[in-house]
């Protein structure tokens, strides 16, 4: 599988990803630059984390508009697979491919550290193979993580399916202490209607390397792979 990681000036989690995908997972990576418009027939884009145009407006704002863009966007309508982490989340909600937005955390700080969240759905390519009772120990590292979106948006995610993660407590609670950054009803992550599009906040290439003493992380890299039967021993 053919993924393309798309690097903005001021992303920072790039080559974690590309890491993570081709030394880990066995995969061929290529690194789609910003000013670029080819995305290389790649068969899974991500966007990274980071501060991209150093979140100068608001996070993503910017980088919504770089030319590489115009084809991530064309890409995704035509049904091409692509996920953003983070800073990635927030790109494709100021493109419009998600729904909602990422505002400054409730207590207006930066946040950097390991949160627990939990699988919401086996009707994804993320975490289709995820067990949903078993909350995953994840990174994260953000300033403007808390989603929200409208009532009506809300209900809609939940009708259709398309939460992907809560925040949770070690034990798989989900409740408001659990909740980092004061997302409404402890999103995580989200995916659009057509299924394609994925966005999360956590950092699941910061926890999928043995080396780092946990690999729950890497549960996301193998269901997009098991599901799309890739995945390499």
């Amino acid at each position: 599988m053919k993924f393309g990681v798309v690097i903005f000036p001021g992303s920072n989690c790039d080559h974690d990803m590309i890491y993570v995908l081709k030394k880990i997972m066995k995969q061929d990576v290529v690194k789609l630059w910003h000013k670029d418009t080819d995305i290389q027939g790649c068969d899974f884009i991500v966007l990274p984390g980071g501060f991209s145009y150093g979140d100068y407006l608001r996070s993503g704002a910017i980088a919504r508009f770089s030319p590489i863009m115009e084809s991530v966007i064309k890409y995704a309508n035509d049904g091409g697979y692509l996920m953003g982490i983070c800073n990635g989340f927030q790109i494709l909600c100021e493109a419009g491919l998600l729904p909602g937005a990422l505002l400054h955390n409730n207590n207006q700080k930066f946040i950097s550290k390991n949160i627990y969240m939990i699988s919401q759905t086996k009707n994804s390519l993320v975490n289709a193979t995820i067990d949903l009772k078993q909350p995953l120990k994840i990174p994260i590292a953000h300033g403007e993580g808390r989603y929200y979106a409208e009532e009506s948006v809300i209900d809609n995610l939940n009708k259709n399916d398309q939460i992907l993660f809560r925040y949770c407590d070690e034990n798989g609670i989900i409740s408001m202490d659990a909740n980092p950054n004061g997302s409404l009803q402890n999103i995580a992550g989200i995916t659009n209607e057509n299924r394609n599009v994925f966005g999360m906040m956590p950092h699941p290439e910061r926890a999928a390397d043995d080396e780092l003493s946990n690999t729950d992380g890497r549960l996301v890299f193998e269901s997009i792979l098991s599901k799309v039967g890739v995945l390499q021993s």
